[in-house]
């Protein structure tokens, strides 16, 4: 057992259940095709991840059966409990940390190339300097990554699930309750059609971390589609 604990947050890749920002243009299978490639994506990119163990926390129930045998070997996977998003993460914070873990960090499940670097940053600063609380900001206003050195549920209240706000609120929260924080550099995640859009422009500039089932159903999607 690692000292640090790294948790992918995720869905069941069914059709009205994910991307539904994305519908239309895709129809809702489209959507949980494409659900389906960024997460396998990340999956691929981060079992060699070697500073924390790695686990899934997965919605509905009933789709363990897919996660359990979809998930590489390298993670664990258990369910997500409690209603809105705040307390489901708060709820795996607490989970870990029953387990014994120091530092955990959450991160979703979409982040096509999410660099390893800005990971093992999180947990750098977490570890080594003393930081309570990591987060990544993401372009739509919310955050891809939170970490914790120690659960703080408190955090998780009167935030604006779903909104631009996601990110100005936790940090208004973080202020009033005085939590040293760290931000890591931003990064993005696909939840419109200008999103896809923007990972078709960066992505010819990677070298390495390509999102290669991801990219692969960008190709094979009408240019008409997605141009509406």
């Amino acid at each position: 057992m690692r000292a640090n604990a790294l948790v992918v947050m995720a869905k069941a890749p069914l059709a009205g259940l994910v991307k539904t920002r994305l519908v239309p243009p895709l129809t809702p299978e489209q959507a949980a095709e494409l659900y389906r490639a960024l997460f396998l994506d990340l999956l691929e990119g981060l079992k060699g991840f070697q500073e924390a163990d790695l686990f899934v926390a997965f919605a509905p129930d009933e789709s363990a059966p897919w996660f359990h045998d979809t998930v590489p070997s390298a993670f664990a996977c258990f369910p997500q409990c409690g209603g809105d998003l705040g307390e489901r993460m708060s709820r795996v914070f607490a989970e870990l940390a029953s387990r014994g873990y120091r530092s955990v960090a959450l991160i979703g499940s979409d982040l096509p190339g999410l660099p390893a670097s800005h990971l093992q940053e999180a947990f750098r600063r977490l570890a080594e300097l003393g930081h309570e609380v990591v987060l990544g900001p993401s372009r739509d206003g919310g955050y891809y990554l939170i970490g914790m050195s120690r659960h703080l549920p408190e955090i998780f209240q009167g935030i604006p699930w779903g909104s631009n706000r996601v990110l100005r609120a936790t940090v208004e929260r973080l202020s009033v309750l005085g939590i040293r924080t760290h931000f890591l550099l931003p990064w993005f995640d696909i939840d419109t059609v200008q999103d896809l859009h923007y990972l078709k422009s960066i992505a010819k500039q990677w070298t390495v971390h390509l999102p290669h089932r991801t990219l692969r159903f960008l190709e094979e999607l009408d240019t008409k589609l997605l141009n509406g």
